[in-house]
């Protein structure tokens, strides 16, 4: 006896198995892998690299959608012009604040920005050793 013919008998559905579609007659489901592959993804994950202020404008829109994870390579911004790289990030990290969404850096050239159903693992061993170090 197959798994639907015990569920519709405890349910009580009739047995005649013309009053059903033919993909609740199977014992199993297939699933059509090309099908989910063509398919939009619900969130992406996006790499980013910041060389000028202006090439933020991109980076805020896909942010504001919110389905994009960021990953910004800040070093050529960093390597040319630090003011403008704060002047950068500052509005990098207001928009994350309006969509309450989460920004961190990782390693000395990269940013993550995330929307608001994604947060960042921050470890805090990780945090001391920066208080430490700076101390």
């Amino acid at each position: 006896m197959g798994i639907f013919s015990k569920i519709k008998e405890k349910v009580g559905i009739s047995n005649d198995i013309d009053d059903f579609p033919e993909e609740f007659t199977n014992d199993y489901v297939q699933i059509d892998a090309e099908k989910r592959a063509a398919g939009k993804a619900k969130v992406i994950v996006r790499p980013f690299m910041i060389e000028d202020f202006s090439d933020i404008k991109p980076m805020l829109d896909a942010i504001r959608e919110g389905y994009t994870i960021a990953l910004v390579n800040i070093k050529p911004l960093k390597d040319k012009d630090i003011m403008e790289l704060k002047r950068a990030v500052g509005k990098l990290k207001k928009t994350c604040d309006a969509i309450e969404g989460d920004i961190a850096g990782f390693g000395e050239d990269w940013l993550v920005i995330t929307p608001s159903f994604a947060q960042i693992y921050r470890d805090k061993n990780v945090e001391n050793i920066n208080t430490e170090e700076q101390a």
